[in-house]
């Protein structure tokens, strides 16, 4: 039986690393094999968008899409505990980011159409169940980074996460025929947004 896959998207501080194990945890409670893991990886490619995005390599913002478009086709196709042999597998799989983080975040430098059309072959690869957006108002995202982090990305001001969460609706506005989005309130308490994760998610399985 083919395993189950969802996205998690959301600005960062959006509260999805809090997220993606009590989620695990209900679907292991269920005797679902389960899988958590997120973007960029700790592979060559993955840690080299790392060291980019955080300001340690100095990059053109042309080359960003495509670096995450190659650290995913590794990820998706890695023989094993690649994503697809996963989910082809019988394992949920549940991800902290895919395809449309470089939709939002790179489409700010970058047209969104363009992205977008980089994207496209990972998107057809592997098309999540659902994508999970948990919404959150980028000054309560600024909060939760200021407390959780020692350093914040280059891209985390208020400006930026304002304008990347835009992008994300732009992209799911582009997307909405081919994808299912389902969009949650990230600013709840994490036991009562859980809950209303399981219960757009539960009728998925």
């Amino acid at each position: 039986m083919r395993g189950r896959f969802f996205a998690l998207e959301g600005i960062d501080g959006s509260g999805k690393s809090t997220q993606l194990p009590l989620l695990a945890r209900r679907l292991e409670a269920l005797g679902r094999p389960c899988v958590q893991t997120r973007e960029p990886t700790g592979g060559p490619m993955g840690t080299l968008l790392r060291q980019v995005l955080t300001g340690q390599v100095d990059c053109d913002s042309r080359v960003v899409a495509p670096l995450f478009v190659a650290d995913r086709l590794d990820h998706l196709l890695r023989k094993g505990d690649g994503l697809l042999a996963l989910v082809e597998g019988g394992t949920d799989v549940l991800c902290d980011r895919y395809y449309f983080s470089s939709y939002a975040y790179q489409s700010v430098d970058l047209p969104l159409e363009w992205v977008i059309g980089a994207n496209r072959p990972c998107a057809d690869l592997l098309r999540p169940d659902a994508t999970l957006f948990l919404d959150v108002a980028p000054e309560l995202a600024l909060e939760r980074i200021a407390r959780g982090r020692d350093h914040t990305e280059l891209f985390e001001t208020r400006e930026r996460l304002t304008r990347t969460r835009e992008q994300y609706f732009r992209a799911f506005e582009a997307e909405k025929d081919r994808e299912r989005i389902l969009i949650l309130p990230g600013d709840l308490p994490p036991e009562e947004l859980s809950r209303a994760i399981w219960a757009r998610v539960a009728p998925l399985l």
